[in-house]
């Protein structure tokens, strides 16, 4: 066979693989249910342009003082509901984890199409590759992907987890972490003060390796609440460490040292309800304490729930060895105006970056900015897994340039055979 036919065989093979799409799959954990029970589950998520805090909740359809103390981010502060929130700020967002089609997911996000969208850029960056492309057009049954009326409203099917709210028999809340390339298990496991083991369990991995833009369920050690189930606020679970708003917005319950829920009057002026113990002068979150020869007498004032618009308290005494000090709660922290790496609501850090690394010198650390068809915020009104997989395809650009080059070059080449 001559050398030319030979060598245009070859360029056609070689053109024919790098067009070929070679699928990459990331996994994702998913919950079999058969039941109707929710409960509030977080997704990992970083800002792809500065946001409004208003903004935010609506593209995820959550009551924005939830998002910011599930972040603890003091909800005092002066119209913090239009603070804005830095682009690349990692937070953590809370939502409802229903049971839908047999699997745990959420479905209670909407978002409403603009110009130049695609499915893709909806996926990938306005919603962190939390959803795919595929995933979006299942759940809004679109046939043709590539048109997308502008204002169209579609679902937003998220992953989430509950697991029965436990974690090896303890209280747990789990978040849907979506994995950065500069993840390792190891790092994500360290970061959440889990173990690797864990993980794996949680997750069903036959190893721990780990992949960027694979979703983790991630464990989270809470206080869990003993409400009764009539109550509107029933299962609730805090995070060990941070906040929950409750009771609309009248009280404020947070995971402390010791892994005790304790729920106190919020810092908002709306009308609430009373929550002073009946018979007593002790309001929600009061102890006293009374020193005695036998040990220390401590009745406190707790929260009960939120039943037909009432604050429920329940007043509880007990004989203890030694009086408990002043209660500590969790600290917060103030509106968020700029991103640090001391910040403490970064990416989960690769153990280079545990080992004293700085975290902003690591490449991938953070989602990358986005491209210009969604460079404005949306509109406002806008256990034992299983592993799915979602393919992605490789970049055709880089594909068509490798092509480029061949082309050219065997152009130079064939005149000299």
């Amino acid at each position: 066979m001559p050398t030319t036919n030979i060598l245009y065989i070859t360029t056609i093979i070689i053109i024919i693989i790098l067009f070929t799409t070679t699928p990459t799959t990331s996994k994702s954990t998913i919950e079999p249910c058969s039941t109707t029970d929710s409960c509030t589950a977080l997704l990992s998520y970083t800002l792809y342009t500065d946001l409004k805090v208003s903004e935010l909740a609506s593209l995820f359809q959550i009551d924005p003082f939830n998002l910011l103390s599930a972040n603890s981010i003091d909800i005092s502060s002066p119209d913090v509901v239009s603070h804005i929130l830095p682009s690349q700020l990692f937070l953590n967002i809370p939502i409802t984890c229903s049971c839908v089609d047999g699997i745990r997911k959420s479905v209670s996000t909407h978002y409403k199409t603009r110009p130049s969208d695609t499915l893709s850029n909806i996926a990938d960056a306005v919603y962190g590759g939390l959803v795919s492309a595929d995933q979006i057009k299942e759940a809004n049954e679109i046939d043709d992907p590539t048109v997308l009326d502008v204002g169209m409203s579609l679902v937003v099917p998220l992953p989430c987890a509950c697991f029965n709210g436990t974690d090896n028999n303890m209280p747990a809340v789990y978040l849907s972490y979506v994995v950065k390339d500069v993840d390792t298990l190891a790092g994500i496991a360290a970061r959440y003060k889990t173990t690797v083991t864990d993980l794996m369990g949680v997750n069903a991995l036959g190893n721990a390796a780990v992949e960027d833009g694979d979703i983790l369920a991630v464990p989270l050690s809470a206080c869990a609440s003993n409400f009764p189930r009539y109550a509107s606020d029933y299962g609730l679970s805090v995070p060990n460490g941070g906040y929950a708003i409750t009771a609309g917005h009248c009280v404020e319950c947070s995971c402390t040292p010791g892994s005790r829920l304790y729920c106190q009057p919020a810092s908002l002026s709306v009308s609430c309800s009373s929550m002073q113990c009946k018979g007593t002068n002790l309001m929600l979150g009061n102890v006293t304490v009374q020193q005695s020869s036998a040990g220390c007498n401590v009745t406190s004032c707790g929260y009960g729930g939120f039943v037909n618009g009432s604050i429920i308290t329940t007043l509880s005494s007990s004989l203890q060895p030694r009086c408990p000090g002043p209660q500590q709660v969790p600290p917060v922290i103030a509106p968020p105006t700029m991103v640090t790496p001391d910040m403490g609501l970064a990416p989960a850090p690769s153990p280079f970056q545990l080992g004293g690394a700085p975290i902003g010198g690591l490449p991938g650390s953070v989602v990358p900015s986005t491209s210009s068809s969604i460079a404005f915020p949306p509109a406002a009104n806008g256990p034992s897994g299983s592993i799915s997989g979602a393919c992605t395809l490789v970049n055709p650009i880089s594909s068509f340039s490798l092509v480029m080059v061949l082309v050219l070059f065997l152009g130079l080449v064939f005149p000299f055979l």
